[in-house]
């Protein structure tokens, strides 16, 4: 069994975030090649944004702190602490509001 701090994660992301010149920074929580499910904690500062992207297939966005807006064509949603955000099957894009942290799940096919 593994136990990992999203709290402590998500405020050591974003003090990289503050200093790196994209404005972001992430880390894989869980998964990777060998596995199915993949988890990634990503920290935006404020004003930054994943540009329009593909979807990766079935995913969510759980906000841990700030907020951010997730868009698909003319519809957005928006996120503050404590939301899950399911991801559309359509093209995407996903800004921060204000400085953010979010923890992106996907499941990828083999």
């Amino acid at each position: 069994m593994e136990k990992s701090s999203l709290t402590a994660l998500a405020r050591h992301q974003m003090a990289i975030a503050r200093t790196a010149s994209s404005g972001r920074s992430a880390h894989t929580v869980y998964g990777g090649h060998e596995h199915s499910l993949r988890q990634t904690l990503i920290a935006l500062t404020a004003g930054r944004n994943l540009d329009e992207h593909d979807s990766p297939g079935e995913a969510t966005v759980q906000v841990l702190h700030g907020r951010v807006r997730l868009s698909a064509g003319d519809i957005a949603w928006e996120g503050s602490p404590g939301d899950l955000l399911v991801v559309p099957a359509a093209r995407h894009s996903l800004a921060a509001l204000d400085d953010s942290a979010l923890l992106f799940t996907v499941v990828k096919n083999r």
